[in-house]
């Protein structure tokens, strides 16, 4: 049996993480879920350690991450958020793992895998610290584009990733809109061009469209717990906030 603890402040993504890791083959017990940085410094400082910690890393009161100033965890930790610019500090603070909301169960069941393969004595070895610091020689900071080539008729030209206000798909097609709210057809697919556009400026809104901060003029609330949005320029797609991204977004927006 695995004994788990979990830190999230958002009750319906802790309960979805509750429900993901109770369908998984081996038992898990979930021996609390914390909501804040000063509530996991008193349930770290008071109960034995668990076998590992789900972790948020933007609480409601603070970043996650002061926790390990504030007591002692000794579990590996499996970090979930919607940023990825915490990667590095992540891995220097017992972290194993770093998955992006909203949690997907495949990445989840990867993520116990190592867990098991790095944190579960198997004969001897070198312990799970040991590996961690392996882990983290590996990691690099990730590089965003800075600017990508676009093609129109037969002419090159490239659009600076700062000047573009989203990227939209339109059926199999990626558009990139620029401030000046000229439309550039992008290479690749939607997935793909999200991982190199830089995370601070840029939020996966819905399976169709990515947004620039500085493009969002109004939000509105929507049907069956979406969001609408105005943008400026707007695209000629649907500007809806998908209900189980409304929480990383405004996360996002906030910071």
């Amino acid at each position: 049996m695995i004994k788990v603890v979990i830190i999230e402040d958002e009750a319906p993504a802790a309960r979805k993480l509750r429900a993901m890791l109770e369908k998984q083959e081996e038992e898990i017990e979930v021996l609390a879920v914390l909501d804040s940085v000063e509530e996991s410094e008193k349930w770290f400082n008071l109960f034995p350690p668990p076998d590992l910690v789900f972790m948020d890393v933007q609480l409601a009161d603070g970043l996650s991450l002061e926790i390990f100033s504030r007591a002692k965890i000794s579990a590996p930790v499996i970090f979930t958020t919607a940023y990825d610019q915490y990667m590095l500090h992540a891995f220097r603070n017992n972290g194993i793992e770093y998955l992006l909301k909203p949690l997907d169960a495949q990445e989840l069941q990867q993520a116990l895998a190592k867990f098991r393969q790095f944190c579960r004595p198997q004969g001897g070895g070198g312990g799970w610290e040991e590996k961690i610091n392996l882990l983290l020689q590996q990691v690099q900071p990730p590089a965003y584009k800075e600017r990508f080539l676009v093609k129109t008729g037969q002419q090159l030209y490239y659009v600076n990733t700062a000047d573009l206000a989203c990227v939209y798909a339109d059926g199999k097609l990626v558009y990139g809109l620029d401030f000046a709210g000229k439309r550039h057809m992008m290479d690749g697919n939607l997935a793909g061009l999200e991982q190199q556009l830089p995370p601070r400026d840029f939020y996966r809104v819905s399976r169709h469209l990515v947004v620039h901060v500085k493009s969002v003029r109004r939000i509105h609330p929507w049907f069956s717990g979406r969001l609408k949005l105005e943008l400026q320029p707007a695209p000629a797609v649907e500007l809806e906030v998908s209900r189980d991204r409304v929480a990383g977004f405004k996360e996002w927006l906030g910071k």
